[in-house]
């Protein structure tokens, strides 16, 4: 005689709690995350950031002039390479960016681009005017 004869050929027992449906029992497989925001606090803390350069007065100086000069002419292309601060952390990265000017506003300070996004002009570390036939169609 076989060892399990005896209950072979029984039916399954029944559960007195009502059966789960299957997309709820799916949900016991789905990762678990016990640190929440502990992802987050990874990818900020090896996000790499640089320390603001301080220009020379004599960079400062050439910029402001470039500035004024585009005032007057703000149909020309330019690149600007700025400093943008970091919004959780003491450093920040450096932006390039190909765009025209829409306007500079010498009160606030700011380069106002026809995105209308604003770029301080203390943050502008270089400014360079691209050539004709990249803004030519």
């Amino acid at each position: 005689m076989n060892k399990y004869e005896d209950i072979m050929n029984l039916s399954r027992p029944k559960s007195k709690h009502p059966s789960m449906s299957l997309n709820n029992r799916s949900f016991q497989f789905a990762p678990f995350s016990a640190l929440t925001g502990y992802d987050e606090k990874i990818k900020e803390a090896g996000k790499i950031t640089k320390q603001k350069k301080e220009l020379a007065d004599d960079k400062k100086e050439v910029i402001n002039n470039q500035l004024l000069w585009l005032d007057n002419h703000k149909e020309i292309e330019v690149k600007i390479t700025y400093f943008v601060k970091d919004k959780k952390k003491m450093e920040g990265s450096y932006k390039k960016i190909n765009t025209t000017i829409k306007r500079i506003d010498i009160i606030e300070k700011e380069i106002i681009l026809f995105s209308n996004e604003r770029i301080k002009i203390d943050n502008v570390v270089k400014l360079e005017f691209l050539p004709y036939n990249n803004y030519v169609k």
